[in-house]
Parts: structure tokens; sequence; C-alpha cells
């Protein structure tokens, strides 16, 4: 139900570089993914944001239907360059919510978000969680969706200050609770980070080359690099390395304490 891709950099990036070059890169993943678990064509809308250099309000091109069938977007991602950026493409859980204000990314302040994944039961499993919102942030809902949704609850913890993991976590350990078997694979950037959570679908990262951390749903090569998350966790991806912990505690405990280490600085290998 979707596929995403964010990344962070320490300097400008093509956003073709990245979305449309690779033999397996996103604009191919909107019709031909690899390892998509639920769902095979995203054709129902796609979207990208990016950040231009010293304006931290990201920039966004989104549209309601298929990427493939977009003429003007292959040109905007070679000439586009942005330090971060995050972009997906989408299937839709119910057909027809709201067209392009339904593809991702959702957008707020410095925040780009996006969700791959469905709630299960929607939209009654998680009416309560949604009548805790404040009427106004609920009443700004962009689309009628799921993922829109979503975007708010996270929203509404970032607005008081959680951290961007803790922010996450939170939200998905709540829609989980309130609709088990929701898949929850969410991602968010404000241009500096990037943070993910692994539920229920394919999560991977690449580190490299030199200053640069790339996390998307599938990996869009065949570099021997790319590291699968593992379900139920949360990642934190900047230019420099990653870290993740558990999103559950371990039903037992592990020989070891370490969960998924955090990645040493990145070093440019000599030419």
């Amino acid at each position: 139900m979707c596929r995403h891709i964010a990344w962070a950099a320490a300097g400008p990036v093509p956003l073709g570089e990245l979305l449309v070059a690779p033999a397996q890169g996103l604009y191919r993943q909107s019709w031909a993914p690899r390892r998509q678990r639920y769902g095979t064509v995203n054709a129902d809308g796609f979207g990208v944001g990016w950040y231009a250099p010293d304006d931290p309000v990201p920039a966004r091109y989104r549209r309601a239907g298929p990427l493939w069938a977009d003429p003007s977007f292959a040109d905007l991602a070679r000439v586009v360059r942005a330090h971060a950026a995050l972009a997906a493409v989408r299937d839709a859980t119910l057909p027809g919510a709201d067209g392009e204000a339904a593809a991702a990314p959702f957008a707020s302040g410095p925040w780009l978000f996006s969700h791959n994944g469905a709630v299960a039961g929607w939209p009654g499993s998680v009416a309560a969680l949604a009548a805790g919102l404040p009427p106004a942030e609920l009443l700004a809902l962009e689309a009628r969706n799921d993922s829109a949704l979503v975007w708010a609850l996270v929203l509404h913890r970032l607005r008081r200050g959680d951290p961007p993991s803790d922010a996450l976590a939170g939200v998905v350990r709540d829609v989980a609770e309130a609709a088990p078997g929701s898949r929850l694979n969410l991602l968010l950037t404000d241009g500096t980070a990037v943070t993910a959570t692994a539920w229920g679908d394919t999560l991977w990262y690449l580190p490299g080359p030199g200053r640069r951390t790339v996390v998307a749903s599938e990996p869009y090569d065949d570099d021997p690099r790319w590291c699968e998350v593992p379900d139920r966790t949360v990642l934190t991806a900047t230019a420099d390395g990653v870290t993740a912990r558990p999103l559950d505690p371990p039903p037992t405990p592990c020989p070891s304490p370490a969960f998924l280490p955090a990645v040493e600085p990145f070093e440019e290998s000599p030419a």
C-alpha cells in the first residue's frame, strides 16, 4: 500500500538521481515494486517534497494520478537538487479519497510525512483517537483517509514538544492498540534528520556514499550496503549515520543489549 523514500545528505542531491535514474527507483516502483507485501501497483497519486537552501519550509509537488503518467516529473527531478527530500507513490486503501490531497507527503511547517500501510477497520477503529484531537486540528485534516489522520496524530505530538522518534513511536502504539493488524510504516523529516518506523511492511536504509543516508520502503538498486530494518523498529537517520530501537520490548531477554547498532559516521573512500 505505497512505497516511499527519504534522504538526508551533507550536500545537494538531484531528485532524479535517487527517484528516477536507479533501475528499481521509486519511478519504477510505482508499477513494479519488488518487495511490496500488499498491493501491486501504486497508481493512486504521488508526491515529492524537498528543501531549498536556507529555507526551512519544504516545497511540494503532488498529483492524483500515477507517477509514470506525469510527463513533467522527470524533467523537474532532473534539475531540482536538495540535501533532504521525501517522496512517495500511493496505492489507495479506499478508492477516490480526495485525490491529490490524499497523496503524500503531508506537510506542516518544516515537516514532511508519509504513511506506508493501512489502518485496520478504518474509520471506526480509530474514532476515539480522532476524538482526542483538538477540534481545530481535526477540522484541518487535508484529506479524509487513514494516512491524513495518522499524520494529524503525529503532528499533535510534535507540536507539544515530543521528539520525532517518540512522536512516531507513540502514534504507532496507539493506533496498533486501537486497530490491531494495522500496517504503520511512517516516514518523517524536517530537512535535517529522517525518522521512520517499520511496522508491518518493509523498510531499508543505505549509508553513503559520502555523508548521505537514504531510508526507503525497498532498495532502489542491488548495492550490497542496503540494510533491512527489523519489523517493529523506530529509526533515525542523518547524513552521518543511523540509530534505531525496538518499538516493542522483546518477549525474552536478549543476550546483548544492542538491538540495532548505531552506524559510525561515514567516510568517503579514496577515489
